[in-house]
């Protein structure tokens, strides 16, 4: 279990973020027209999982701008945004935003990747919903680079996530 805080206020993440060079675990995720995406769609390519509470917050938001900014600049790289907002929320967002280069993906539905990934919340008034981190994996699925946001106002290591991109 992680221990971050919310507001300043302690939290905590149902386990830890998956060890570096250690399997990425398996995931099945809905896009914004409902279809699943699973980690073997994205085999070959370097990935950013860019995970968040809600789209409907500021930080959150603003990782979603930045990496959409940032991907339109890396070949081969796919930059996956992920929350437990539902599908229609994410879609109407990247429309309003002019968001193009990444791709929004949702935990709605069973909450497995917050599980599996170790990052859903405990217990605050955010519980079960993911908490702010970074995972880079490299074309194999092989993680390379982690970060859980310690408070989750704050944006992730944006140059440390994409520095990792280059070494992966």
């Amino acid at each position: 279990m992680a221990s971050i805080t919310l507001g300043g206020n302690p939290a905590h993440t149902i386990g830890e973020l998956p060890a570096l060079n250690s399997q990425a675990p398996a995931f099945e995720l809905t896009k914004s027209d409902m279809s699943v995406k699973t980690l073997s769609d994205y085999q070959g390519s370097k990935v950013v999982l860019n995970i968040f509470p809600s789209v409907d917050t500021g930080t959150c938001a603003k990782s979603v701008r930045q990496f959409n900014e940032e991907a339109a600049e890396l070949d081969g790289v796919k930059v996956l945004c992920i929350s437990k907002d539902l599908p229609f929320a994410q879609n109407r967002f990247c429309g309003a935003e002019g968001i193009e280069n990444v791709e929004m993906l949702s935990d709605y539905k069973t909450g497995a990747f917050g599980k599996d990934y170790g990052l859903a919340f405990t217990d605050t008034a955010f519980e079960t919903l993911l908490s702010r981190c970074i995972v880079v994996l490299d074309e194999n699925g092989k993680v390379r680079y982690t970060e859980q946001v310690s408070e989750t106002a704050d944006e992730p290591n944006y140059k440390a996530a994409l520095e990792a991109l280059m070494d992966a």
